[in-house]
Order: C-alpha cells, then sequence, then structure tokens
C-alpha cells in the first residue's frame, strides 16, 4: 500500500530488501538517483549504494528490526553520489514477515538530507563563530572596564585635586577639559559595556 502511494514520489526512497540483503523492490525515486551510478539494483546486494562505514549501522538496525518486529528504527545513512562523494540519507526500517510469520525482509522508507545537514554544518560553524566574537567582546569590554578605567579613574582624581589648587584661568579651564573628556570617556566606555552585556 505504501509502496503504490509513494511509488512515484519526487522526495521519498522505498526500498525493500529480503533475508539476503538483496533489493526485491526500489521506487521511482531511488531508481532515478541510484541506478544512474550503480545500474539495475533490484537482485544486487543493498551494499553496493553505500558507504562501507555504514554497512554496521544497516545490520545494527536490520537486528532491531527483527528483535522488536512491531517497531520502526531510525537510520542515517551515507550513499554514493557517483562524483566520489556520498550523499547522506536517513531512513526509517521495518522488518517484513510473510503470511506464515517468518522474516522476509527489511522495508526502508527515506530521504536525502544532505542539504540540511550542510545547513546544520553552517549553523553549527556561524554559532561557534558568533561565540568566539562575543568571547572577543566580553575580553575587550573587561579590558576597558577594568584596566582603561583605572587609570581614567586616577586622571579625574588627579584633575579633581588641580581644581582645588590656586590656578590660573588658563589652567583651570584647561582643567575642566580634562574632567569633561575624561566624564565623556567613562560613559562611552560605560555605554559599550551595557551593550555588551544586553
Amino acid at each position: 500500500e505504501t509502496k503504490a502511494l509513494l511509488d512515484n514520489s519526487t522526495f521519498y526512497y522505498i526500498i525493500t530488501t529480503n533475508m539476503e540483503g538483496k533489493y526485491t523492490y526500489v521506487n521511482n525515486c531511488y531508481r532515478r538517483t541510484f541506478e544512474r551510478i550503480h545500474g539495475p539494483i533490484v537482485g544486487e546486494r543493498y551494499e553496493i549504494t553505500i558507504h562501507p562505514d555504514d554497512v554496521r549501522i544497516c545490520e545494527e538496525v536490520s537486528f532491531k528490526c527483527f528483535s522488536n518486529p512491531e517497531s520502526t528504527f531510525p537510520a542515517t545513512i551515507r550513499k554514493h553520489d557517483g562524483r566520489g562523494g556520498f550523499v547522506i540519507t536517513q531512513w526509517e526500517y521495518k522488518a517484513m514477515f510473510d503470511e506464515q510469520g517468518n522474516p522476509e525482509g527489511i522495508f526502508c522508507l527515506g530521504h536525502d538530507i544532505t542539504d540540511y545537514m550542510d545547513y546544520h554544518d553552517q549553523l553549527k560553524n556561524a554559532q561557534s563563530l558568533i561565540s568566539q566574537k562575543q568571547n572577543v567582546l566580553r575580553e575587550i569590554v573587561f579590558y576597558q572596564s577594568h584596566v582603561i578605567r583605572k587609570p581614567l579613574a586616577n586622571i579625574m582624581g588627579l584633575t579633581k585635586v588641580l581644581e582645588r589648587m590656586e590656578l590660573d584661568q588658563n589652567l583651570k579651564n584647561i582643567c575642566e577639559m580634562v574632567v569633561e573628556s575624561s566624564r565623556q570617556l567613562d560613559e562611552v566606555i560605560r555605554q559599550a559595556a551595557d551593550k555588551a552585556y544586553d
């Protein structure tokens, strides 16, 4: 029933294999994608289409299917793309039994998740880069708040001392300008710190 429903699917692969691990059925989507690489697939062993390291995954998931026949089990399998790389596919496996209840093979429904995995990797890389940039920004803010503000506070304190001294008007004006510039710089540093921690 599911085979008939999705035989001409654009997105979903359907395959079945027998107990010898040979393809007994592939839908048109799977055929279009992988027969151009491997030739006719039905009757061939399932290993011809997959990354050698993923054969074990298939075996483990198949074992789970027959151990728990009422359940389906997921598997992520790399398939040869015909250009030296791999298509990443996501599958649901289910054990099949004949009318007498004897194991007959595995039914698999899958789809290509290569683009999703690429986007996922790009997102993880972007998140990592953002995290690194945030750490650098926090270091800069800490440096500004604790390292730069200390001598700035000293300058402000010294100008306060100078304001109380007997100075001519020219030096008083300079002192006031130093106080005001120090206050403005302190405010800029404070605002940058507040923004970084928001």
